[in-house]
């Protein structure tokens, strides 16, 4: 079975910068799309980006554009959350997750289309 684990989350003072670690394990495919997800306490789970295993294309929500970049390792092992200029609003929980084929921009805004999901890893911005 695909198992995913997250890693790097921390508090940081706004202006700051991340870079968060999803660790695949297990059975994966390559035509499977890794995405990372937010949920700030009180509020719904967001879409913050999604990249395609094979080709590695990828796709943003507007507020985070310029500033985050997903990516993975040569292997296809890791996919990273490199988060710049953190801002209070990028706030919350962190999840790595898996959708058993390719994404679109629009995967971004339906987390039920995703299969696999790690168990977060915590982000805070305070100054």
């Amino acid at each position: 079975q695909l198992q995913l684990v997250e890693s790097g989350g921390e508090p940081v003072q706004p202006g700051g910068s991340l870079k968060l670690s999803c660790r695949i394990s297990g059975k994966i495919a390559n035509n499977y799309c890794l995405g990372w997800f937010r949920e700030a306490p009180g509020k719904e789970r967001e879409g913050v980006a999604v990249i395609n295993r094979n080709v590695g294309d990828s796709y943003y929500r507007d507020s985070v554009k310029g500033r985050f970049t997903i990516s993975q390792d040569a292997g296809k092992i890791t996919v990273y959350l490199q988060m710049l200029d953190l801002k209070p609003e990028d706030i919350g929980t962190y999840y790595c997750a898996a959708r058993r084929n390719y994404c679109s921009w629009q995967n971004l805004l339906a987390s039920d289309s995703f299969d696999v999901w790690g168990q977060g890893t915590e982000v805070s911005v305070s100054s």
